[in-house]
């Protein structure tokens, strides 16, 4: 609800001027009639010593000449004063600015209608210049005004840049085969492995019934990157993608059909015939650091040609790219043939496929962690190492589970410049398994898997990884001072004949602090371990870990033996306050046609009583006593399932409440127990038994029987494994012993 308007009634002689937002488009009959709004003279104004009058206040003067009167700046504008409303107000404010042209002020008109109409309201730029200045915001609402004013810039697009078939063909013809593409309704299938083989004959054969286009379907992962794509086809079939329509490529065979097919048929068949020379790629890693020749470097040769022939990159025109773009292709081309296939952005990863699957010589670097260094990764490294691999450039693609050594020794090779190999699985391709893969190139190169899942497997280098050349330092230094203390050995020897020989002391020798007993210990212990000797050591550590474990499971048995110990403590204690009723000698008699009746009453009765988990307490009786109180009969309901149980049940039933158990009945999922309450049947006279437990007191028997029962599972289960320990403990005794060498 908008506020009241204000007094314009001023006990000052000379009153302010109105605001000029009073006046609205409304004043421009220009009557020369004082304003409604406008103050009285000063004559009529109360002078200041005279007390202002308490009374009731009088009625406002109505305006004789149809005028309303004025109101507040926010009555009417939704929100009353809120920021939006303010919003509002400047809005209107300045569609008046906007439609009202500048008018001659008259002569006869009051002096506050020529005050100027201007709002202190600036640009966006020119605020925030002030309050960088130090200057305070002209109007108190300018936060709001700027949020409610800010215009919103779009960003700009990149240019796209146009494809091989936009600058090759002219527009004319470029359009009419587009045409032609529309009505298209057949197309080829490139399956999760690409522009295979097959697409690419099925291309051809379309070319070949004089079909000047073909179309291509691309799928997943493939059709994420549609430019990508196009890229693939325009280099495996020579011809122009003049068209995409969603996931569909339309492919151009071009004007000189016959050449292209010569041309894309030897790039191909040149692809394919590296494919089958892999094994005559020899990938060599030796002493001397990481080295990779190719022995069909021809067949290389050849498949760049191709491959930049058909991309149309001539080495006259200027290298594109960034420097870091420029150095990863540099790197990845040294390891081996790029996978043109590959569905995201270059750079285009290694084709590990490709690479030897043997290596002659080939052989797990050595690797040595400097001192005080710990080999392992704490989690803030590994977490580290993962965020660094992920805008990585993918290093390799993988298809395959085994026969690794040629990718392994690129990998060993491409860790000299990089902490990180990154390791795409190819998509598309039968019984590839990224866990096997992970295994094996882990032992090949003896790095750490930091990441794995169906698409990437990430190895990092370790932190004791040697590049080749300071390796095989390492080495040679370790040689060079073993040699220096053979040298020392043997010179303390002479040493000491000599000394025997002047001196004539004992030919007695001690080995203790001399080079020879280092390496009798490493002969005895470290070099000169037999197969025996290594089996026998694992035998002891089995050993060692079924005692340990023995005895874990020996101290668990226990904790769960004294717990049982004490759920029987508890139930015992709550059973004592139970005293259930002997079987009345007395039992009123039933004839067989009797009891059939009565069965059939109780299996199309409607009411019942429901045991749940308490079992039977005095709530039960009471309530089968009320349903006795109306009907003969009664129906009750259990859910258990052994037999015993249910026949334990009944006769409980029959005992507590004085009846007769006519039947059990087998129910679809539960069993129902009908009890009569006999022709000499009378009320008793409390409504609930003494002899029973109470309802909480039935809750907390039924959790410990629970409780028990499922603690005798465990250890039974405990005491089983207890025992298939003690029987393999003693196998591998046995064992132990019969593989010790007799002295």
């Amino acid at each position: 609800m908008a506020p009241p308007p204000l007094p314009l009634f001023s006990p000052s002689p000379k009153p302010p001027p109105p605001p000029p937002w009073l006046h609205g488009p409304s004043t421009q009959n220009h009557n020369p009639s004082p304003s409604p709004a406008a103050p009285p003279p000063p004559a009529e104004a109360a002078p200041p010593n005279k007390p202002r009058h308490h009374g009731p206040k009088p009625a406002p003067a109505r305006n004789t000449g149809g005028k309303a009167a004025a109101k507040p700046l926010t009555a009417g504008v939704p929100g009353g004063r809120t920021r939006r409303a303010v919003l509002g107000i400047i809005r209107r404010v300045r569609s008046l600015e906007l439609s009202d042209p500048p008018r001659p002020v008259p002569a006869s008109n009051d002096a506050a209608a020529a005050v100027p109409f201007h709002l202190p309201i600036q640009p966006r730029e020119q605020g925030r210049e002030a309050v960088e200045k130090g200057k305070p915001r002209a109007v108190p609402w300018a936060a709001a005004r700027d949020e409610g004013l800010k215009l919103a810039l779009r960003r700009e697009k990149k240019a796209r840049e146009p494809t091989r078939a936009e600058t090759e063909l002219a527009a004319g013809e470029l359009d009419r085969l587009r045409h032609v593409a529309r009505g298209m309704g057949r197309w080829a299938r490139a399956k999760k492995a690409g522009v295979t083989e097959e697409v690419v004959d099925d291309l051809r054969r379309e070319w070949a019934r004089g079909e000047e286009l073909a179309a291509v379907r691309i799928v997943e992962p493939l059709c994420r990157n549609m430019d990508r794509a196009r890229e693939i086809l325009e280099i495996k079939t020579g011809g122009l993608v003049v068209w995409t329509k969603g996931d569909i490529h339309f492919v151009y065979r071009g004007s000189n059909y016959q050449q292209n097919t010569n041309h894309s048929h030897y790039f191909v068949s040149d692809a394919q015939n590296m494919k089958h020379n892999v094994p005559t790629t020899q990938l060599e890693y030796g002493n001397e650091g990481e080295m990779l020749t190719n022995a069909n470097s021809k067949a290389d040769d050849a498949f760049q040609e191709k491959y930049q022939s058909i991309c149309g990159q001539n080495d006259e025109e200027p290298v594109k790219g960034t420097l870091y773009e420029r150095e990863v292709n540099r790197l990845l081309d040294s390891l081996g043939p790029r996978f043109v296939d590959w569905w995201w952005n270059t750079p285009l990863p290694v084709d590990a496929d490709l690479l030897p699957e043997f290596v002659p010589g080939f052989k797990t670097p050595f690797r040595q962690c400097p001192p005080g260094v710990r080999p392992t990764l704490a989690d803030e490294e590994l977490t580290y190492l993962r965020k660094l691999a992920q805008p990585l450039p993918t290093h390799f693609a993988l298809g395959r589970n085994t026969r690794l050594q040629g990718l392994a020794a690129a990998i060993l090779k491409l860790w000299e410049k990089s902490l990180i190999a990154k390791i795409a699985v190819k998509v598309g391709i039968q019984n590839t398994n990224n866990e096997q893969m992970a295994w094996n190139l882990k032992h090949l190169t003896g790095g750490t898997v930091i990441l794995r899942n169906k698409d990437f497997i990430i190895l990092y280098r370790g932190k004791d990884f040697l590049p080749g050349g300071v390796a095989q330092t390492v080495i040679q230094r370790e040689a060079q001072v073993h040699d220096e203390q053979v040298k020392e050995e043997e010179a303390r020897l002479k040493a000491v004949d000599s000394l025997q020989m002047v001196g004539g002391l004992s030919s007695e020798e001690s080995s203790v602090g001399t080079f020879r007993e280092y390496q009798n210990f490493q002969a005895d212990h470290v070099h000169g371990n037999t197969e025996n000797s290594n089996t026998i050591i694992e035998l002891e550590a089995e050993k060692h870990r079924l005692e340990k474990e023995l005895k874990d499971q020996e101290w668990k048995l226990s904790i769960l033996n004294k717990k049982i110990e004490r759920s029987n403590q508890a139930l015992a204690k709550l059973h004592n306050s139970w005293s259930p009723l002997e079987e009345s000698a007395d039992k009123e008699l039933l004839t067989e046609e009797e009891k059939a009746m009565f069965r059939m009453i109780g299996r199309k009765m409607d009411g019942l009583v429901l045991l749940g988990r308490r079992g039977i307490f005095d709530g039960v009786i009471e309530e089968i006593h009320q349903h006795w109180k109306h009907k003969e009969v009664v129906k009750v309901i259990t859910k258990q399932n052994q037999a015993r149980q249910i026949m334990y049940t009944a006769n409980l039933l029959e005992v507590e409440t004085g009846g007769i158990l006519i039947a059990v009945e087998k129910l679809p999922t539960s069993h129902s127990i009908i009890l009569y309450r006999g022709k000499n049947y009378h009320r008793p006279e409390k409504s609930s038994s003494s002899n029973l437990l109470t309802k909480r007191e039935a809750l907390r028997r039924s959790i410990e029987v629970q409780r028990r029962g499922s603690m005798k599972y465990f250890a039974r289960e405990r005491q089983k494994s207890i025992l298939e320990l003690k029987r393999r403990l003693r196998y591998v005794a046995r064992q132990i012993k019969y593989r010790t060498p007799r002295s």
